[in-house]
């Protein structure tokens, strides 16, 4: 199943479900829509019914606006970690970013003044459906609501310079994520391309067959640190071709469009321009 957040109009937003090419409102008890899948996942109520299809124009909003917390992975690709001249870990090594730099397609991401070196990362996002502490591996997909792209911005320049990633990774509208969840039943993470576009030039080509470390390891591990909480999202890692070790050494700048995509979900498009 393949669900969305679509805004209407300036302000309203809806959850809506996908029925072929056209999208359905998911309905509260109430029988108003949820405002947004974050919405229906943090009431723990999950669907009473579908109502009507959209009419008329709309576009695609973050999926989970402000997720309780965002759970990154760093090195979990080999290819990314081969261009780093690192070995791949021999376990997860988790970061956070702020819950509050979420923005959706087609938003722009703002860079700010005191942020530099700007970098792009096409992630497989993980969203967590149910809660839960200790998780194990052979029940991950029950935690599990679905998969989405997220493009885990990041100032490589305060990354390094602080030598932690919080900064570097937290800057207002600093992760993009959309345009669509689709459900671990009607998507194989294990065998996944995903890339990203930089003003129509290919500039990431990877595989999820390239993870440390899948959704179920990741859900296991994470788990056994905190509880997982509805809503939050996993950002599983990046393949090879970031912009920090290219040769020419080139980052973002305003004006520049990025493009993610990953097969089965759709393709993540935003613009960068000065804060």
């Amino acid at each position: 199943m393949k669900y969305a957040t679509l805004r209407l109009g300036n302000t309203s937003t809806a959850m809506c479900r996908a029925e072929g090419d056209r999208w359905r409102f998911v309905q509260s008890n109430s029988g108003a829509p949820y405002a947004s899948i974050g919405e229906f996942l943090l009431s723990g109520r999950g669907e009473s019914g579908v109502g009507g299809f959209v009419e008329g124009p709309f576009t695609f909003a973050a999926p989970v606006p402000r997720p309780p917390k965002i759970i990154a992975v760093g090195l979990n690709y080999r290819d990314h970690a081969a261009e780093q001249n690192k070995p791949a870990p021999e376990k997860p090594m988790l970061f956070s970013k702020a819950s509050n730099t979420v923005i959706g397609p087609d938003q722009v991401v703002r860079i700010p003044p005191t942020a530099g070196q700007i970098d792009f990362e096409c992630e497989l996002g993980v969203v967590v459906g149910k809660g839960g502490l200790d998780i194990t591996e052979g029940r991950w997909q029950e935690h599990v609501f679905g998969f989405t792209i997220v493009n885990d911005v990041t100032s490589r320049e305060a990354q390094t310079g602080d030598k932690q990633f919080y900064r570097g990774k937290s800057f207002d509208t600093f992760c993009p994520t959309g345009p669509v969840v689709v459900t671990p039943d009607e998507l194989d993470w294990r065998k996944l391309r995903l890339g990203m576009k930089l003003n129509g030039a290919a500039m990431q080509n990877g595989s999820t067959a390239d993870m440390c470390f899948g959704p179920p390891a990741l859900v296991a591990y994470i788990s056994a640190v905190h509880a997982l909480e509805a809503g939050d999202l996993i950002a599983t890692g990046t393949p090879a071709g970031v912009l920090m070790y290219r040769p020419e050494k080139r980052f973002l700048q305003p004006g520049d469009v990025t493009e993610a995509w990953i097969d089965g979900i759709g393709v993540l498009k935003n613009r960068f321009e000065r804060r």
